[in-house]
């Protein structure tokens, strides 16, 4: 024995040592794991969502020495911006390459009518532009392209197409020397201006037969009436509702083209003033989709108008917004195709890019030899293309990815194109290519907190008093039996609580609405009037309950008063609501009523949260030293009165942990707020309404999102906001739960 005692002793030592050496090692090398993988989580997320914040850049691409004997009267760019459209004064349009200026194709518009006076296009984002011919006649046109891939390369074939050629549009003889036009599928309308200062329209009306496809044209003179001072430009909407004009003045008249007055001319739906400063007009330009006017001034204002509805039931051009210029006199203004930005062209080369919607300057040049010739850019806004004062023709690449987000545009209310006022909305998508993208993080921060909040309001109370009684005051053999069942309920899968809840909570809660308030409202009253008439009980009666059992008691009286509740429910319905407790809350209170709301979601949400609260929270106060309590009750305080000075103090750091973990657990939810709040982004407080929150967004439209599009980038800043939003939490979470453990650790 002696020798086996020399011959262990030696090595137990040494062996112990390393394999403390080796938990250190290991439990460190894991914490500094999870430190990284925090960090790294960072840095991606930091990584995707910069872009966002970028502002544009510009860099030559090509010039071409005079490859025009003219300057062009219309400018355009194809979709792979390799092949550039100009309408010329002698009748001609021309394509032409643009890193060349080589002629591709040359074909006469129209020739019979005379040569061109003005070129007017039907939008932003349109290939059709009509001309007015010296002879007074208006025809229309427009730009295609054809690609294929011979031997797999591709090759661009374009074309003129004539539309409506039988259409015999005339303003007269004297000389237009403006031009607007729009189509839709029912027609068009035309507006000129000619050199003797009137203003004229016209409307064509497009019919076709659904059984012999025969298109009939109805052709029809619009009266304009008197507006007074001089035209200086004039647009129409894409819904062909809506005639802008414009006085050399800066004011303006909006003319309704579906209503006339008492005298037959159209009616006049607006008036009033562009410029605060008093300026006079120096261009302006219709916004894709056509809602919006932009309009500049001599004296460096840039705004955007469009109609809004007024108070009376009419409509009115209304100032939106206006932007930054520094003091440049804007000249020229170019229109994306895709998006809601614009090129600003100053009178001294100046070149600036600006985003409506997030109301945002993305680049501002000095010094550009733009001049006064015509300009455009590519169908996706990567290319610009002008001629100059010497008649170079000089194209421009432009990286501008991402121009739609601002901070003012994620946080701030912003006033949208046909909204009546400033809003927080959030709309990715639309079938619609004049959509304008709305990406407010406000209703999505405003739903995740309210889902939380309620969530917390009945998981905290009952997680916590639970756990208090668990851990102070039931017996042991049944805490050893309760505690493990609400642990297990922690295990049970979040897809299938949000299934229920959406499927079979939300309806029950709709069908018997009267029962469920009643049941929130009787149940604590109910246990407490049962806790009073117990204590009134003999003591013969009461001791037959050990200490600790007083729970397996309450079990018949919850479940009675959650019987009585809903066997109740249409005679309370009855009663209180005149048989629909739904529609009393609409009309009475002013209360909307949505089946999938922040009520379901707090009690799904909570049966989710609860378990974690409680197993923290109970541990903590099951964990606090016996000796304390047993001191407190020794120097005569009652069990309660030791619950509430001691226990609960020396356990605060636990409880608090377990909060702050629950509210983790509620904000980042996904699967429960996917299947019950219904997914509408709206901020409401209202607990009979939905929310659509962070998670959730995330889950329905990463699927969906263009790898390192703006909508994709966007959904990474949403889950950067979550991970910032967790981290600031648990930041001080663990601030406050150290100074807690200061104050009572030594108890």
């Amino acid at each position: 024995m002696a020798r086996l005692s020399e011959h262990v002793s030696p090595f137990t030592p040494r062996w112990r040592h390393f394999k403390d050496r080796t938990a250190t090692v290991a439990v460190t090398a894991g914490g500094v794991g999870v430190l990284v993988a925090i960090l790294l989580i960072f840095f991606y997320l930091l990584y995707e969502v910069l872009p966002l914040f970028s502002n544009a850049t510009m860099e030559p691409r090509a010039t071409v020495e005079s490859p025009f004997s003219e300057a062009p009267l219309h400018l355009a760019v194809e979709e792979q911006t390799e092949v550039g459209f100009g309408v010329f004064a002698d009748g001609s349009a021309r394509f032409f390459e643009l890193d060349s200026g080589e002629l591709v194709l040359r074909e006469a518009l129209a020739p019979e009518l005379g040569s061109i006076a003005a070129v007017a296009p039907e939008g932003a984002e349109g290939r059709l532009f009509a001309i007015a011919h010296d002879s007074g006649s208006i025809s229309l046109h427009s730009h295609e392209y054809r690609l294929t891939y011979p031997d797999g390369n591709r090759v661009i074939t374009p074309r003129i197409e004539r539309h409506y050629p039988d259409l015999a549009l005339n303003f007269g003889t004297v000389p237009v020397v403006q031009l607007a036009v729009g189509e839709t599928d029912e027609g068009l309308v035309v507006a000129a201006l000619n050199q003797a200062g009137e203003l004229r329209a016209q409307r064509v009306r497009r019919e076709e037969n659904f059984i012999t496809g025969a298109v009939s044209l109805e052709q029809e003179e619009l009266e304009i009436p008197a507006l007074g001072g001089a035209t200086a430009a004039f647009h129409i909407d894409e819904d062909l509702r809506w005639l802008f004009r414009v006085d050399s003045q800066g004011g303006f008249s909006v003319l309704n083209l579906r209503q006339r007055d008492s005298n037959g001319s159209l009616q006049v739906a607006s008036r009033g003033e562009l410029f605060t400063d008093g300026g006079r007009l120096s261009t302006s330009a219709m916004l894709l989709g056509g809602i919006s006017l932009l309009a500049a001034s001599d004296r460096g204002e840039l705004v955007q108008f469009f109609m809004v509805r007024d108070g009376e039931g009419g409509n009115h051009l209304q100032r939106i917004r206006q932007f930054d210029t520094d003091g440049v006199v804007v000249t020229g203004l170019v229109t994306e195709q895709r998006r809601k930005g614009f090129l600003a062209l100053g009178r001294e080369g100046e070149l600036q890019i600006y985003h409506s919607t997030a109301h945002r300057r993305l680049l501002s040049r000095e010094a550009l030899p733009l001049g006064a010739g015509a300009a455009a850019i590519s169908p996706r806004a990567d290319a610009l293309v002008f001629v100059d004062d010497n008649g170079d023709l000089r194209s421009w690449h432009i990286d501008n990815e991402h121009p739609d987000i601002s901070w003012s545009a994620l946080w701030s209310k912003v006033w949208y194109e046909s909204y009546d006022e400033p809003a927080h909305v959030w709309q990715s998508s639309s079938a619609d290519t004049d959509f304008e993208p709305k990406y407010s993080f406000a209703p999505l921060a405003f739903g995740t907190l309210k889902a939380a909040f309620y969530t917390m309001m009945i998981a905290a109370p009952l997680a916590i008093c639970g756990a208090i009684y668990t851990a102070y005051f039931m017996a042991a053999p049944l805490r050893r039996k309760i505690k493990p069942m609400i642990e297990l309920m922690e295990a049970l899968p979040t897809v299938i609580l949000g299934f229920l809840a959406g499927l079979w909570l939300a309806p029950l809660i709709e069908d018997k609405l009267t029962a469920v308030v009643t049941l929130m409202l009787a149940l604590p009253v109910g246990v407490l009037l049962f806790a009073f008439l117990w204590s009134r009980l003999p003591i013969a009666i009461r001791s037959r309950v050990p200490d600790g059992w007083h729970a397996a008691v309450l079990v018949p009286v919850v479940i009675l008063i959650g019987y009585l509740s809903f066997a109740a429910n249409d005679s309370f319905e009855l009663f209180f609501f005149d048989g629909d407790m739904r529609r009393w809350i609409t009309a009475e209170l002013g209360i909307s009523f949505d089946q999938r709301n922040a009520l379901v979601v707090g009690i799904a949400m909570g049966m989710a949260v609860i378990p974690t609260i409680f197993s923290i929270a109970e541990d903590a106060i099951f964990s606090v030293p016996k000796h304390l309590s047993y001191g407190s009750l020794a120097l005569g305080a009652t069990p309660w009165q030791t619950l509430v000075g001691v226990v609960i103090p020396t356990a605060s750091p636990g409880i608090f942990s377990g909060l702050m973990i629950g509210l983790g657990r509620a904000v980042g939810e996904t699967m429960i707020v996917l299947m019950a709040t219904g997914n509408t982004p709206i901020m409401d407080v209202n607990i009979f309404e939905g929310m659509r929150t962070l998670s959730a967004n995330l889950a329905v439209e990463v699927p969906e999102a263009e790898v390192n599009s703006t909508h994709y980038r966007v959904l990474f800043l949403a889950a950067f906001v979550l991970f910032m939003f967790t981290f600031a939490v648990n930041t001080i979470a663990e601030l406050v739960r150290q100074r807690l453990r200061v104050k009572y650790g030594s108890l």
